[in-house]
């Protein structure tokens, strides 16, 4: 058996691994757990897992023995930057985009794409960088709860903010009282793929390794923040809606009379770049603007002593005209579940890379979006906001 039968042999045993450990993960949360059943999915799991690292040493070996046979004048040192994880996942993206699967490194994780295909899994490292830059475009994912999950599917069990009672003084030897079942809801998650195809020439293919994992981190960030940003904001607006809001003290409503007073202690407001703009010219009775900037932190605006968060219009758009205005605690509303599993899929022949000569890199993204709490924000809307009338003779002359 030659390398590249041994290469997919690995890959497609390294395959089954994974499928076996997500029913294995399936199978513990399942309320109708079969010990007997994870018993033998489990040894079946263990088996695959030895058999495709002893593969993979004979394919390490095969690969060794190449490397002897060699001629001299064939074989040249690697430097740093070859040595290094990042370049050797460039160089694999490199190697999946020409067809050249038995060049891959034997430390990638290859996997499914869902369709029978190979991907190659993005690792550790690049993620993480996918994942700062989408936290530097000050996204929605920012302000709600991310929870990275190592399952497909599952549930958590959640009590809202409102609901939750201070724990009983006990005396020795007395019952230890439990939640009111009634009030405790059960929230189900199951991850799901997002797909984008993005497109490499043949100068960026063949540029150095720093640059090419620079423009595809990017390039995955930017799409993935807009991504996220529409699947949370499909779950914001499902929270209780208030008329819409025109003047300066249905404002002070939406603060006041909208949630129960301790989750409005941990709330924030949050609009877009345009709905800021009318905000910022809004003023009260005695002629000062609503939004007032933070003591400690000047650059940070408020509304009576809540944090106004602008986001930029292309990343929070308006909505049939009217400009969004969000008030909540959106870590308690609304849980992002991360499978944090990103995969690349690439071809130089479907999709139109054969006609253009291109070659086409589609990116996976997994994960799901849950209300936790929809008790815990309210959604507004705006398009004009008017000044709070004066108050007084005085009051109507300073606000001139």
């Amino acid at each position: 058996m030659g390398i590249n039968e041994l290469n997919n042999a690995w890959i497609a045993k390294g395959q089954e691994v994974s499928d076996l450990d997500a029913k294995l993960n399936t199978a513990v949360i399942d309320d109708n757990f079969d010990k007997g059943k994870f018993a033998e999915l489990k040894a079946q799991r263990d088996q695959a897992k030895s058999q495709r690292d002893a593969i993979k040493d004979q394919l390490n070996e095969a690969r060794a023995m190449e490397v002897v046979n060699m001629d001299k004048k064939d074989k040249k040192p690697l430097n740093k930057d070859e040595q290094s994880l990042r370049d050797r996942f460039a160089n694999d993206i490199k190697n999946m985009v020409r067809g050249h699967l038995d060049a891959i490194t034997s430390d990638a994780t290859v996997g499914s794409d869902g369709n029978g295909g190979l991907g190659l899994t993005i690792p550790v490292d690049v993620q993480t960088a996918i994942h700062s830059l989408v936290r530097q475009f000050a996204t929605l994912q920012n302000y709600v709860n991310v929870e990275s999950v190592s399952t497909s599917k599952g549930s958590r069990v959640y009590e809202n903010e409102a609901d939750i009672q201070p724990m009983v003084k006990m005396d020795e030897g007395t019952e230890i009282p439990g939640a009111d079942v009634a009030k405790l809801h059960l929230i189900k998650f199951l991850i799901a793929d997002y797909g984008a195809i993005f497109t490499l020439t043949n100068n960026l293919l063949n540029d150095t390794a720093e640059n090419l994992l620079a423009w595809l981190t990017t390039q995955i960030a930017k799409k993935d923040a807009v991504t996220r940003n529409k699947a949370i904001l499909n779950v914001m607006e499902a929270a209780p809606k208030k008329p819409t809001i025109s003047k300066f003290d249905d404002i002070k409503d939406l603060v006041n009379n909208t949630l129960d007073p301790a989750i409005e202690a941990t709330s924030i407001f949050i609009t877009n770049q345009s709905g800021y703009n009318v905000l910022s010219k809004v003023k009260d009775a005695e002629g000062r603007y609503m939004l007032q900037p933070m003591p400690s932190q000047p650059d940070v605006y408020q509304i009576d002593g809540k944090t106004v968060v602008r986001i930029a219009d292309k990343w929070l758009p308006d909505v049939s005209g009217s400009h969004p205005l969000y008030f909540g605690d959106f870590k308690q509303a609304i849980t992002l579940f991360d499978r944090q599993n990103m995969a690349l899929m690439a071809t130089n022949v479907g999709a139109g890379s054969f006609e253009t000569n291109t070659y086409k890199v589609r990116v996976i993204d997994r994960f799901d979006v849950q209300a936790t709490d929809t008790g815990a924000m309210a959604v507004g809307s705006f398009k004009t906001v008017v000044n709070q009338p004066a108050t007084t003779p005085e009051a109507a002359g300073s606000a001139h």
